[in-house]
């Protein structure tokens, strides 16, 4: 195996990073060699509705719970709960190394192999342990016929470079999951378009309700990821007998891939329903560099010009705090850079379009276990939209 390496140019979402180190496990890797990691979320089906604004003492749960990968015949496995790995249970009751003085005996780590005249044997470098390599089949044996309704399971990466964070769980899509199973009524039965879908689970949620839904992204190894999550879930979606179709749409293209050699292409059939029957557009965590907030803006614009109903764009974005030498003080420029566009929509007069922007305060119910901060749910920033034809 060749050694894995990881850079410093990296990002991390704060859902992965809250979550406890001995509960990251690696099922396999993808087909750009990266770790992939397995979460399950809980639905809170049944529970009272609850509201959180990220106000303190408003938590519910600290994040993700991560997936244990299945046990290997005879191997044993610390039970749920314990906070332990095996390694660890397995050292318990080793007495200590003392050298001939009685004091502690530190074994080493393993020495470079640039170092000159090692004092004993060679030792191998310390690598990752790569569970399983992703397989021609990507759903493998993981797929099962009856999992539980309140959990949803989501493979992701973490620590991507940053034209990879698709491939993350990031709260923005966590907080529209929640606006989508709040608003069932609103979806039930419609056509959905998910743009900038990343890991794909805004639209398994809304699958739950709408008929159809179009979950599109770039990268055939990110697509293929979506495609994953789907059949992982299959069991909420078929409860509530929806589709969803996972499709290629590159903001920076006019038409969408009709060629059928390329993988995650449309279908004429799936064009004519798309244009014909979409009334909702989503969109996620996808407002972060200005340049692909253009091009996102630009995408509307075409799709509504394209689309035979008047529709609603639901647009979920954390606000960032950052800051920038340039200011020398605490901006969200691309947050800045996302309003302007709000504000160059609403006054818009192109004919027969007509833009309504409109802000949601996120106070309704949360139905999925994760941490609700004030960037994602303040009234004054306003950074979770309903923007109507």
């Amino acid at each position: 195996m060749d050694e894995v390496t990881f850079k410093s140019d990296t990002v991390l979402s704060d859902v992965h990073l809250y979550t406890p180190n001995h509960r990251h496990f690696m099922v396999r890797l993808n087909g750009m060699g990266q770790p992939v990691f397995l979460s399950q979320f809980k639905l809170l089906w049944n529970q009272d509705s609850q509201t959180d604004s990220g106000t303190e003492g408003g938590r519910h749960g600290m994040g993700p719970a991560e997936e244990t990968p299945p046990s290997r015949p005879g191997s044993a496995r610390p039970p749920l709960g314990s906070g332990c790995s095996s390694d660890i249970t397995s050292q318990e009751g080793v007495g200590a190394r003392l050298d001939e003085d009685g004091d502690l005996d530190v074994e080493r780590r393993p020495r470079a192999a640039s170092d000159p005249e090692p004092a004993g044997p060679p030792r191998d470098k310390v690598h990752p342990t790569i569970l399983t390599q992703e397989e021609d089949d990507p759903l493998a044996d993981e797929a099962q016929e009856s999992s539980p309704q309140d959990i949803i399971r989501i493979e992701h990466t973490m620590a991507t470079p940053l034209e990879d964070v698709g491939k993350q769980v990031w709260r923005g899509a966590l907080l529209l999951a929640d606006y989508i199973l709040f608003q069932r009524d609103v979806f039930q039965g419609r056509t959905v378009l998910e743009l900038g879908a990343g890991t794909g689970l805004a639209s398994i949620i809304a699958a739950t309700v709408a008929r159809t839904v179009y979950c599109t992204d770039v990268g055939t190894d990110l697509l293929a990821m979506c495609q994953r999550n789907i059949a992982l879930n299959s069991h909420l979606t078929a409860a509530g007998g929806g589709v969803v179709k996972v499709k290629e749409l590159d903001w920076l293209k006019d038409d969408l891939c009709t060629d059928p050699e390329v993988p995650f292409s449309w279908s004429q059939e799936d064009v004519s329903d798309l244009y014909s029957h979409t009334t909702i557009l989503l969109a996620a965590e996808v407002f972060y560099d200005d340049d692909l907030t253009d091009a996102l803006f630009k995408t509307l614009s075409r799709l509504a010009h394209k689309l035979k109903n008047a529709c609603t764009a639901i647009l979920s974005v954390e606000k960032r705090l950052n800051f920038t030498l340039r200011h020398l003080d605490v901006t969200c420029e691309a947050y800045d850079h996302f309003r302007s566009w709000l504000q160059r929509l609403e006054r818009l007069a192109d004919g027969r379009l007509r833009f309504a922007v409109e802000p949601v305060e996120a106070s309704f119910p949360q139905l999925l276990v994760y941490e609700r901060i004030q960037q994602l749910g303040s009234c004054a920033s306003a950074p979770f939209l309903r923007m109507t034809e």
